[in-house]
């Protein structure tokens, strides 16, 4: 494009615009899964279903019923960093003796049970966008111990019969928990978690007893002496449920993610340095277009550096007066009347008339080459410049 050309297409967008962006970025710290080494403790409450017992020939069969008991876990991990992770843990668990539930007698008991094992977890950590909070699932598998030392007592029917020893099987758990990342200390979480746990069974623990059950119903003798017996009390079901609370720490904790690069706004256009002001054919009065653009190079004026401001004028190559020394006389005069009208007016909108100068070009230096004596909208015009 030439510069003439361009100088054109400036001023037929008539003004500089002016564009303000007004940008509003919420950003949250986001917490990461886990990676790498860490450890964890919990502690909780333990519940256990009602077990369904088999026991020797000579001991009366029914259900354990235990209390409700504590439980502890420790374990340590390594988390991949993509919300897996695995973990090995040691568990204990101990719970009093309730009852013994059978249609036989009444019984009271005594007692407790301890469980404890070692398992191997793998956990996935769900990333719900939020950064308070990561629930996470998994599964164990492993080994575990029941160590039982019970008594039971029939009431009036001088029976009593104790149960111990210790028996270990596979054992396996499902996992769900929750965990709060701790913002002031970065690594910790606070977790809260349900586990279920059981052990294959039947598990067998030594039993003895000795005195009588029964007694005299409807006159008859339904007395049984058990005298002194030993045999097995073997536990088919062990179904245990947990719920803990605890901390989990992690060692190297990935970094947040950089916050995001501010955006920052587009920066308004420049304002135009030059302005053209065009004419009617023989004419030097200002029209109402012609005007608006005189003002708009005036405010402009008060918003740049500038030094001096060039008013130019040109016509194009035709005249109102006959021959070619005479028009070009005439179109001289001209041009500078159009200069000086687009000072004058450029001064009533506050510019300063000594930072203007004011040059008449007549028919030099046209926009759009022509023939001779011809009207050229384009050619009739004022040159406005800042330098």
């Amino acid at each position: 494009m030439k510069p003439r050309q361009k100088l054109l297409a400036q001023t037929l967008l008539s003004a500089p615009l002016a564009a303000g962006l007004l940008l509003c970025a919420a950003v949250t710290a986001k917490a990461q899964p886990v990676q790498g080494l860490y450890i964890a403790g919990e502690g909780g409450a333990t519940f256990n279903q009602d077990q369904r017992v088999r026991t020797s020939a000579q001991f009366p069969d029914g259900r354990d019923r235990w209390r409700t008991g504590a439980a502890g876990i420790g374990s340590i991990g390594w988390g991949l960093g993509n919300g897996f992770r695995v973990e090995v843990e040691g568990d204990y668990r101990s719970m009093g003796y309730q009852r013994f539930v059978t249609n036989t007698f009444n019984s009271r008991a005594d007692g407790r049970r301890q469980t404890y094992g070692v398992m191997a977890n793998a956990l996935f950590d769900l990333d719900v966008g939020k950064p308070w909070l990561f629930p996470y699932f998994g599964a164990g598998i492993g080994y575990g111990w029941t160590a039982m030392r019970t008594s039971i007592t029939a009431p009036g029917n001088q029976l009593a019969e104790k149960m111990g020893g210790t028996f270990g099987n596979f054992a396996y758990q499902g996992i769900f928990g929750l965990a709060f990342p701790i913002p002031w200390v970065v690594g910790l979480s606070a977790t809260a978690e349900y586990r279920f746990w059981t052990m294959l069974g039947p598990q067998s623990h030594g039993a003895t007893s000795w005195g009588t059950i029964g007694g005299t119903i409807n006159s008859i003798n339904q007395t049984h002496s058990y005298q002194f017996s030993s045999g097995h009390h073997d536990t088919k079901t062990d179904f245990n449920h947990t719920l803990m609370l605890g901390l989990r720490y992690e060692f190297n904790p990935a970094p947040p993610p950089p916050p995001p690069a501010p955006i920052v706004a587009a920066p308004a256009p420049a304002a135009a340095r030059s302005y053209l002001v065009f004419f009617d054919w023989d004419k030097s009065d200002l029209t109402d277009r012609a005007r608006s653009i005189v003002g708009v190079a005036a405010q402009a004026a008060a918003h740049v550096a500038l030094t001096r401001i060039t008013v130019s004028g040109y016509t194009d190559n035709s005249s109102a007066h006959p021959g070619q020394k005479a028009g070009e006389e005439y179109n001289m005069r001209l041009s500078l009347r159009r200069a000086e009208v687009v000072k004058a007016e450029l001064m009533r909108d506050g510019v300063p008339g000594t930072t203007i100068d004011i040059h008449g070009y007549g028919e030099t230096h046209p926009l759009v080459t022509t023939g001779p004596n011809t009207k050229e909208a384009q050619n009739r015009r004022v040159e406005i410049i800042f330098r």
